[in-house]
């Protein structure tokens, strides 16, 4: 009996022993998994939440799996859905994005984008890259030839993070892309990686304003001097909030951001709804000239298309004054949101999306004579190949994204970009959070991005037959009808000018 005993309570011992021994060894493991996620700088998650950070990515795999029983497919999700965002993440990281067993994407709603593949289409070793374009030649004094036909949109310091900032401008210039300040200002970070910059200014002026918030031209000056800030663009509105101006939360204006902008420090930084110099057509033609006259660079604008009659009116004001009057370049803006935050009512119903603006201004800026003069900026959830190539398609001579860059930068659309609370640090101003993000390892990201946009969008373009992608037109697209039938591209905008 005593030895059954004994024998039991040995038998317990060397069950507590593994017990303890198997602890002591996954605490070991766990002490080893966050020692690694902690240093590693490729993830923002594992380097933020190490260990459980972990998890995200065991729940993306296994969703795979469970989402035809509990989840919404790829394609449901707002504002970017699954496969959108994993197609940027597999481009940053320079992996495949090959994928089988057939398309997930729904071909039959009415809007819908096919490509009008032919017979015979280009071989690799017929084609070329695409030749540079010069934005303000015989306008501005130093005119700015543009490599890439794909770069980044304004987003501002202060909106975004300093490492943000940073990789952008890193990852720019190794792409041979320009990106753009946004309308809060230059700062140091726009200038380390020595890319191309456009320099946007947002109706409160912010790094151009004297005392009184009024255009500076010695700012404006000062500015120019850089010689990496190639262009100006005015801002007159933008698809995340159409008729308000910029918000930046009082959390997020530091002092370095207060400086930069030439505001106050720990208050909510919110600029007027419209440039207050600025009420109508002529108005808007000399604040263009003045700002090219002072800096020497090409100048532009950017807008959301609402009035169908304003565009007409505008080049009508241009062609009146003289075509030498006219801005080296309009940025359209798509109406369907954007990078900052803004009332709903905002973001969800005012303005015209892009599919339908593009190529209407591209038509008005044609019938006008002024399209050889007025090169044209497409934005707004332009994310992915075919979408660029869509834009190309229509006539735009350049694509520029916002929120395609954060996802290269790893953004996970976790929708907390005014909290200042971005668990990846690309919009906030919480070092513990911005140290996830290592500019360096991400630039490479959003150089790669940039790299297998312009190679899958040459990709559709081979398969068109023509050989680099600023040789596509509106021949080269067709567009689902209500009926179920789609349509040419260039039956429903007859194009009022060949591309060359």
């Amino acid at each position: 009996m005593f030895s059954g005993i004994s024998f039991g309570l040995e038998a317990l011992g060397w069950i507590s022993t593994i017990f303890i021994f198997v602890v002591g060894l996954f605490i070991l493991f766990l002490i080893g998994v966050y020692i690694a996620d902690v240093t590693q700088t490729k993830q923002a998650i594992r380097r933020n939440y190490p260990v459980i950070g972990h998890l995200r990515y065991y729940f993306e795999h296994i969703g795979t799996f469970f989402r035809q029983y509990f989840f919404t497919m790829d394609r449901e999700e707002m504002p970017f859905n699954r496969a959108q965002r994993s197609w940027v993440y597999r481009a940053a990281k320079d992996i495949d994005n090959t994928v089988s067993f057939g398309s997930t994407r729904d071909i039959k709603p009415s809007g819908t984008i096919l490509f009008v593949n032919t017979a015979f289409p280009k071989l690799g070793k017929d084609a070329v890259d695409c030749k540079p374009v010069t934005i303000g030649e015989g306008s501005a004094e130093k005119p700015f030839t543009a490599n890439s036909f794909f770069n980044i949109s304004g987003m501002s310091y202060g909106a975004i993070s300093k490492p943000a900032v940073q990789a952008l401008s890193f990852g720019a210039k190794k792409a041979n892309a320009w990106m753009n300040t946004g309308e809060g200002g230059l700062s140091p970070y726009h200038l380390e990686g020595g890319a191309d910059i456009v320099f946007q200014i947002g109706t409160a002026k912010y790094g151009v304003r004297d005392k009184n918030g009024n255009l500076s031209d010695e700012k404006l000056r000062e500015i120019a001097a850089h010689e990496n800030v190639r262009m100006f663009e005015i801002k007159i509105s933008q698809g995340a909030k159409p008729g308000k101006g910029g918000i930046l939360p009082a959390a997020k204006v530091n002092q370095q951001i207060a400086e930069i902008r030439g505001i106050e420090r720990g208050a909510d930084s919110i600029s007027p709804n419209r440039h207050p110099e600025i009420a109508n057509n002529d108005d808007l033609i000399d604040m263009i000239n003045h700002i090219r006259e002072v800096t020497g660079k090409p100048v532009g604008f950017k807008a959301v298309i609402g009035d169908r009659r304003w565009m007409g009116e505008f080049l009508a004001a241009v062609n009146k004054r003289g075509k030498q009057t006219a801005p080296d370049f309009i940025t359209i803006d798509s109406a369907d949101g954007g990078t900052g935050a803004a009332p709903m009512s905002l973001m969800d119903y005012v303005g015209m999306p892009i599919n339908e603006s593009l190529p209407r201004v591209i038509d008005k800026i044609s019938e006008a004579g002024l399209r050889d003069r007025i090169k044209v900026i497409a934005s707004g959830k332009l994310i992915n190949p075919a979408e660029v190539a869509w834009a190309l398609c229509v006539g735009a001579d350049f694509v520029t994204s916002a929120r395609g860059f954060m996802f290269s930068l790893g953004c996970i659309q976790a929708l907390q970009c005014h909290k200042n609370t971005c668990p990846t640090g690309i919009t906030t101003h919480d070092k513990k959070l911005q140290r996830g993000l290592v500019a360096e390892q991400k630039s490479t990201r959003v150089a790669n991005y940039i790299k297998n946009i312009r190679y899958e969008v040459g990709i559709i373009a081979h398969s068109c037959g023509v050989q680099h992608p600023r040789q596509l037109s509106r021949q080269h697209a067709r567009i689902v009808q209500q009926n179920g039938t789609s349509s040419l591209l260039a039956d429903i905008y007859p194009d009022k000018m060949p591309h060359d």
